[in-house]
């Protein structure tokens, strides 16, 4: 893309080249501006070849066709191996006539576009990586001044910076001549101006130093908006919308109802753009199926939204496309939570078979799904985004994203009570109160909870005050408040029999065991387990139904009964492999690790920690993880 470092690359691979000797012929650079206004023809730049080959005035040939032929035929004579640099190509017309014709010179092309009908070898330059961006910085700045310690006093101002460029040499460039200017401030200072500003662009060009080594004018979004002046009707308005896309990587059925268009469509223009290096293909985990997922650079993607935002029109396009991509997610995001919660009698959900095929897809779109559920905060797109955020909060829970289960909750929430929809106000407030929970902020949670349960008690939602009772009673048991857990397990248990919610029931039941064992009441917890573990059995639950038997199998230890607590441990565990629920199958590896501990079986215990050292890793539980590990080394082999 513009701004990558591609003239500063050629020329110096050419000083190296030529300080080893392999040009003795010398080198040519001629810069073809393929990107300005008016762009050097091949009939122009031929004549500066000739001139740089001594072929001038009287001595030049009359016609274009004849100065070529003058141009190939000094080169073919020329012993010493000679490189020619032709510097910014936009057109392969620019550099076709050109080529040598022999295949003792050499020729190196830079360009913004691959020129896949030839036959050439193409170097693809892509963004620094993050160490490198903070090395050029610095570097910069040392070479100006060595006393200049901004850098090592300001590390992490100095990786903010790199990234606020979007680690584009152009970009750090001048980022680095404005530090130079503003000597007596710090980096943290010009990382706040940029923020501050939204587009980084902005506040790059009006600091901008001045030129280059070449001469050449440092600003930013003239690079950007010659790229993409260029583009035909249908790229332009395409690259613009996917500028608004949620989330950093887009998959093309996404990109495809952003613009509404067939997926076909959408490929097609996806892979122009990428040829024009504004849009980065994403290959597919396997490294051998083809990209599936897009990506604009940072800086292509503030300069995009800045198009949309400056046009009425163009706004209200934009607006309409996020319409689209919203439903587009809200469609296939219900779709895949059907799909986790469905149970033997329900109706099967669209699209996704198994569960495995709705994860793999929540896991692909998980970003762009986050993000567009956090446009709930909007008034136009409150309702759906809404309405998505519910959606997400079973998956997130599943793979243990709670950052992201707290962000969408509070969206959801707060999007409801600004429509008052009470109703999803209730159940935002729930899953907030459930993530909360999971991410350790027990106090929270219970007020969560709480607001959860005064909603459901004023809409007469016996139900959702069920379900609520049964969540606070699991805060409260967390917070040290057995007691009250007792209570607030019992009155769920008692509404969900009410209400002829058999399932609904079963939760509650094992949650009242698990608050029982806490008092220290070991026969009444396995019979509520128990009692929950055929309910499950009986609604084809057979998730819910592991995650009693683990529960079960710790109230049948500490009654002393390890070899039963040990039977359950291994029920549970088999089912929770089938689901490809790691974290759950990692809590009772522990659990029989802890079991063969207490019955004096030291290496079994040893690898069960291992084994939970496993399941945590594919969990996403790096802490468990490590602590399993850790327990494994207390122990022989």
């Amino acid at each position: 893309m513009g701004g990558i470092g591609k003239t500063a690359l050629a020329v110096e691979a050419a000083h190296r080249a030529r300080e080893k000797g392999w040009f003795p012929g010398g080198t040519f650079f001629v810069d073809l501006r393929g990107y300005d206004d008016d762009p050097v023809t091949a009939d122009q730049a031929v004549l500066a070849l000739l001139d740089a080959l001594g072929v001038r005035s009287q001595d030049l040939p009359p016609t274009p066709e004849r100065q070529y032929d003058a141009y190939r035929a000094l080169l073919a004579e020329r012993r010493d191996r000679t490189l020619l640099i032709l510097d910014n190509a936009s057109d392969p017309a620019q550099y076709v006539p050109l080529l040598p014709g022999t295949d003792h010179h050499r020729v190196l092309i830079t360009s913004r576009d691959r020129p896949d009908a030839l036959a050439v070898r193409l170097v693809p330059l892509e963004t620094l990586a993050p160490e490198d961006s903070a090395a050029l910085l610095t570097r910069a700045l040392h070479d100006t001044d060595e006393r200049d310690d901004r850098p090592a006093r300001e590390p992490d101002a100095l990786r903010e910076l790199a990234e606020l460029c979007g680690h584009l040499p152009l970009a750090l460039q001048i980022a680095a001549g404005m530090l130079r200017r503003r000597r007596h401030r710090g980096i943290a200072s010009l990382v706040a101006d940029i923020q501050g500003a939204g587009d980084p662009a902005d506040v790059l060009d009006r600091g901008s130093p001045g030129t280059d080594l070449y001469g050449r004018s440092l600003v930013l979004r003239p690079v950007l908006e010659t790229s993409y002046r260029r583009l035909p009707a249908d790229q332009a308005r395409l690259l613009r919308l996917l500028c608004l896309a949620p989330g950093a990587e887009t998959g093309t059925e996404a990109v495809a109802a952003l613009a509404g268009l067939d997926a076909e469509a959408a490929l097609s223009l996806l892979e122009d753009l990428a040829a024009t290096h504004l849009v980065t293909p994403v290959r597919g985990h396997n490294g051998t199926s083809p990209a599936v997922r897009w990506r604009v650079h940072d800086l292509v993607r503030a300069f995009g939204v800045g198009v949309v935002t400056r046009a009425a029109a163009l706004r209200e396009e934009g607006e309409a496309a996020r319409e689209r991509v919203l439903a587009f997610y809200y469609r296939w995001a219900a779709a895949a939570d059907g799909r986790l919660r469905w149970l033997p009698g329900m109706a099967e959900p669209e699209r996704f078979t198994d569960r495995g095929q709705a994860l793999a897809w929540l896991d692909s779109e998980r970003a762009g799904l986050v993000a567009a559920a956090l446009w709930a905060q909007e008034e136009r797109y409150a309702d759906t985004a809404m309405r998505l955020a519910l959606r997400l909060a079973q998956y997130l829970d599943w793979r243990r994203y709670f950052d992201d289960l707290i962000m969408v909750s509070r969206a959801a929430q707060g999007a409801a009570h600004r429509v008052g929809d009470r109703h999803n106000e209730a159940v935002a407030w729930n899953g907030l109160g459930l993530a909360l929970q999971k991410a350790g902020r027990v106090d929270e949670a219970i007020e969560a909870h709480t607001r959860d349960l005064d909603l459901c008690q004023a809409a007469g939602d016996r139900r959702g005050e069920a379900t609520t009772w049964n969540n606070l009673g699991t805060a409260l048991r967390a917070a040290g408040r057995v007691d009250e857990a007792i209570d607030a397990h019992t009155r769920a248990r008692d509404l969900f029999q009410a209400a002829g919610d058999r399932h609904g029931e079963a939760m509650a039941w094992d949650n009242l065991g698990i608050a029982l064992q806490g008092a220290g009441r070991v026969d009444e917890a396995i019979d509520a387990h128990t009692r929950a573990r055929d309910l499950f059995q009986a609604a084809g639950d057979r998730h819910n139904e592991a995650r009693v038997w683990n529960n079960l199998g710790i109230a049948l230890r500490a009654a002393g009964r390890e070899d039963d607590a040990i039977e359950a441990y291994s029920k549970d565990l088999e089912i929770c492999r089938e689901f490809e629920d790691w974290y759950g199958a990692g809590l009772t590896l522990e659990n029989l690790a802890l079991a063969h501990q207490g019955t004096n079986r030291p290496a079994d215990a040893r690898a069960y920690w291992l084994q939970a050292a496993d399941a945590y890793t594919r969990a996403n539980a790096p802490t468990e993880a490590a602590q399993a590990r850790s327990r494994a080394a207390e122990l022989p082999e």
